[in-house]
């Protein structure tokens, strides 16, 4: 369910971005739309998701929390103007470094985990402030993208729950062939 409702919202989204000018744009959908708008966003946030489901216990929702609470904190640091050097260049380490903890099975002490994506979040959130429309509300805005972080972020924990369901139910199977 989860995963039709965050590809229908993207659907949607790039339906509305076809007809840039027509109407107003409110704070929520700038800010949902700013996270599934960019693949570097949608990949990193996916991974956060999947990285957490692969730790597992307390860590699929602690992970994402961390991430979503510093990305607020970013997106504060953002709309004041505060320069955080080298945002494109942390938004891209976020996707390689989360992908290869995916790819190796990296785990890491939960207290280490959040602390890496939180700095990760930070970049992310710094640019959803720094490129917020003049003319929206700054707390729709923040639940917007907030919400399609966490749609993001589940996507990743629902897709790795159904890969380890499928292996468990194919072993089982196996075994049942022999």
């Amino acid at each position: 369910m989860l995963i039709k409702v965050l590809l229908v919202s993207v659907v949607l989204q790039i339906s509305l971005l076809a007809h840039t000018g027509a109407g107003s744009v409110s704070g929520f959908s700038a800010g949902f739309g700013h996270p599934i708008g960019g693949m570097d966003h949608i990949l990193a946030m996916f991974a956060v998701g999947l990285w957490a489901a692969q730790m597992g216990g307390r860590a699929m929702w602690s992970v994402p929390l961390a991430f979503v609470t510093m990305m607020i904190v970013g997106t504060f640091l953002g709309l004041q103007g505060i320069q955080v050097p080298f945002i494109e260049e942390g938004i891209l380490l976020s996707v390689v470094v989360l992908g290869a903890m995916i790819g190796l099975g990296i785990k890491m002490p939960m207290i280490f985990s959040a602390l890496l994506v939180g700095i990760f979040a930070i970049f992310h959130g710094t640019a959803h402030g720094a490129e917020m429309p003049l003319n929206v509300s700054h707390m729709e805005y923040v639940l917007g993208f907030v919400l399609a972080t966490a749609l993001l972020h589940g996507a990743g924990i629902v897709t790795t729950m159904a890969i380890h369901k499928l292996t468990v139910l194919k072993t089982v199977h196996s075994s049942f062939q022999k």
